[in-house]
């Protein structure tokens, strides 16, 4: 978590993708609540999707067109279970490389 004197990254990207932050909030505030309303739907959805994605996969019939657009949710929610981890001070310290 982070603490009273650090800018909560928001689980939500400003103008051009940019990162977000609030200016001013406290920890019961509207956006903080906000905040942690969107990231437990985030995560809710990441784990149906993954259960999902299981599915999928161990159907021998699905197409490529089903395997891309799964593979485009997947990278959607890996993106947003990395900005909740980093909001809650445990993201990634260094990217691995390829």
């Amino acid at each position: 978590m982070t603490t009273q004197d650090e800018l909560r990254l928001l689980p939500w990207a400003g103008p051009d993708g940019k990162p977000c932050y609030p200016s001013t909030d406290d920890q019961g505030g509207y956006v903080s609540r906000l905040a942690d309303h969107i990231e437990a739907f985030q995560l809710g959805m990441a784990s149906q999707l993954l259960e999902h994605s299981s599915q999928v996969l161990d159907d021998e019939t699905e197409d490529l067109e089903e395997l891309h657009l799964l593979a485009a949710k997947l990278t959607s929610a890996l993106r947003d279970v990395l900005r909740v981890a980093t909001s809650r001070g445990r993201g990634p310290v260094a990217r691995a490389r390829p």
